[in-house]
């Protein structure tokens, strides 16, 4: 199983008018990523939003600033909101990224889960799923060709050009992002692309049916089941002790999803709620290193999966302590997971 991280770079909306502090933000960004790449992680997903709570809108950048700082982790946009955006442009970006990083770049694209890029790029919400499913099938269709011919309804036509630079991958990586629906479950096994499955509230097992769900599409496709990877994205984070987690990670999900929470009609979160979810079988990997290894290897029970990315800052929080945090995952989690995935992948106890 890969391990990794995923940010949309979150900051205060109070400061964010404030040009050094999101300079800070990012700066401090890129130190996390390096910081992933030297303790060993797998993954580090850079997400997109374009809101004032959250420092990227522009993931390739800030991943081609963290490709020169590292030399192994993969490096993703943790979602690329596809429809509102260029896939010619998506391309281009990750080719160049995958030509800086020397072939570690991978794109997740989905439908987003704001919607304030839609009106600021010219986009109309009511073609919300058909601008998907048209600037996907481009997507997939840059990935095949260095030369392009497409007709589409959302984006001008393209005649025989010729599209620039190509990655050094054979096939730039493209994941699918899934909130929960099965349309887009289906859709992901259909074309034999990898899922990546937020799961950010309520108990993991439930999301069980629609891994199911994945890999019987995948199955009746007609793809061979190799393609079928399957990444759990959830907020969490680790400290030295279950105590010092929770003091951390509470305050920023308190204001974070009360603040979403507010603008979706959602109830106000609770700490009993909370506490709930970074038991066992709830949704937050909060604690310290041990019962987040517990919390993993449950789910690893659940979903077989290929890939775990974690979200730490689900709003603004000490740099100190995210690099702690970090350092933790790497160092102390990482190698007791992939310990027992392999020893289970091999039918041995641990």
């Amino acid at each position: 199983m890969q391990l990794g991280i995923y940010s949309f770079g979150e900051t205060d909306p109070r400061a964010t008018h404030n040009p050094a502090v999101v300079a800070q933000r990012l700066q401090h960004l890129v130190d996390e990523i390096a910081l992933a790449d030297e303790v060993g992680l797998d993954v580090f997903g850079v997400g997109e939003h374009h809101r004032a709570d959250y420092a990227v809108s522009s993931p390739a950048v800030v991943l081609a600033a963290a490709a020169a700082r590292t030399k192994s982790i993969v490096l993703t946009s943790a979602v690329t909101v596809l429809s509102s955006d260029d896939p010619v442009r998506v391309f281009q970006d990750f080719a160049t990224l995958d030509a800086i990083s020397g072939g570690r770049a991978e794109i997740t694209a989905g439908r987003g889960s704001f919607i304030e890029s839609y009106p600021l790029f010219g986009q109309d919400l009511h073609d919300y799923e058909a601008l998907f499913a048209e600037k996907l099938e481009l997507l997939l269709k840059l990935r095949e060709s260095e030369r392009i011919t497409w007709e589409g309804t959302h984006r001008p036509s393209i005649s025989d050009r010729g599209v620039y630079p190509r990655p050094l991958q054979q096939k730039l990586p493209v994941w699918i992002a899934v909130g929960g629906t099965p349309q887009s479950v289906v859709r992901a096994g259909t074309l034999g692309l990898p899922l990546a499955l937020a799961i950010i509230g309520g108990a993991p097992e439930r999301f069980v049916p629609f891994v199911e769900l994945y890999r019987e599409s995948l199955e009746k496709a007609g793809h061979d089941a190799s393609v079928g990877r399957v990444s759990i994205n959830s907020h969490g984070f680790i400290a030295d002790t279950d105590e010092r987690a929770s003091e951390l990670a509470f305050p920023p999900y308190l204001e974070t999803m009360g603040r979403i929470g507010r603008e979706r009609g959602w109830p106000p979160p609770t700490r009993r709620q909370f506490d709930a979810e970074c038991q066992l079988r709830g949704a937050l990997l909060v604690g310290s290193p041990q019962q987040v290894i517990d919390k993993i290897l449950y789910e690893y029970e659940l979903f077989r999966h290929d890939r775990m990315l974690i979200q730490f800052t689900l709003g603004p929080m000490q740099h100190r302590d995210v690099m702690r945090c970090i350092e933790l995952y790497g160092t102390e989690v990482a190698p007791v997971v992939r310990r027992h995935v392999l020893s289970a992948a091999a039918g041995v106890a641990v």
